[in-house]
């Protein structure tokens, strides 16, 4: 099995997932023009897309869903609450589920996780194909039990790294933003990724994706001394960017 992403960030998020007999798209906040090119990148065209999941409604993973899904004729998975935000109407077909429900898309299993998150029914996804697992892990303000459970024992992790508290606190967001982002219903900060990891044990991934940074209220250094408490190198880490995404990964 084998990720890599299109973008990652406040701008547009798009995940793609393959296998031997699948290729899946976790969310997509971007165009159909941009979701083309950016497939292209990775040697991609959108009419190999088997699935498209999404996490949650908001725009930056979900506004291009409809107008891929429509033109090319691919199925979307996504719980009974995003599909009742209305953001994903008229796409080909709509396939729902519950959070914590498991189903099959050719040879991968996909676990839809519930995360807390101020989205209508948000969950994220865990990957099974054969003996290895990929977790995607983004949007969500904390860390819970249900959530450690799910994302133990991943072969390779996206994971948000959305913000340091210190910068978000003394930036130029207003007090309401400031209070969503960091509140448990936002995004990670940066010790809140790290403390995931510590409860994981990350040193058995293969590799850590850094997503959905800020670009305003974050920085790679910050990031990095964050990482560095849990890890004993970077070696392992890719730093997921807004405009490029990240090139394959393959997982053993």
């Amino acid at each position: 099995m084998r990720f890599a992403s299109l973008g990652s960030g406040s701008k547009g998020n798009a995940t793609v997932v393959a296998s031997a007999d699948a290729l899946l798209m976790i969310d997509c906040g971007f165009s159909l023009l941009q979701t083309t090119r950016r497939l292209q990148r990775l040697g991609l065209e959108p009419g190999q897309l088997d699935a498209i999941l999404v996490t949650h409604e908001h725009t930056d993973h979900s506004s291009g869903v409809a107008a891929l899904s429509r033109k090319h004729q691919i199925p979307v998975y996504l719980t009974h609450g995003t599909a009742s935000s209305g953001r994903c109407d008229g796409s080909h077909e709509l396939r729902h589920f519950n959070c914590g429900h498991s189903f099959t898309i050719g040879d991968i299993e996909v676990t839809a996780v519930a995360v807390p998150h101020d989205a209508a029914e948000p969950c994220q996804y865990r990957l099974d194909w054969k003996h290895c697992s990929l977790g995607v892990l983004t949007d969500l303000g904390s860390i819970t039990p249900h959530v450690i459970d799910h994302y133990r024992q991943c072969d390779g992790l996206l994971l948000e790294f959305n913000h340091d508290a210190p910068m978000l606190m003394a930036g130029a967001y207003p007090p309401h933003l400031k209070r969503r982002v960091a509140g448990d219903w936002g995004h990670l900060n940066n010790e809140q990724s790290a403390q995931l990891l510590r409860a994981i044990d990350a040193h058995l991934l293969q590799h850590l994706i850094v997503a959905h940074i800020s670009e305003k209220n974050n920085s790679t250094d910050r990031v990095e001394q964050a990482l560095l408490s849990v890890l004993d190198s970077l070696d392992k880490v890719v730093f997921a960017q807004q405009d490029q995404g990240f090139g394959w990964l393959q997982l053993a």
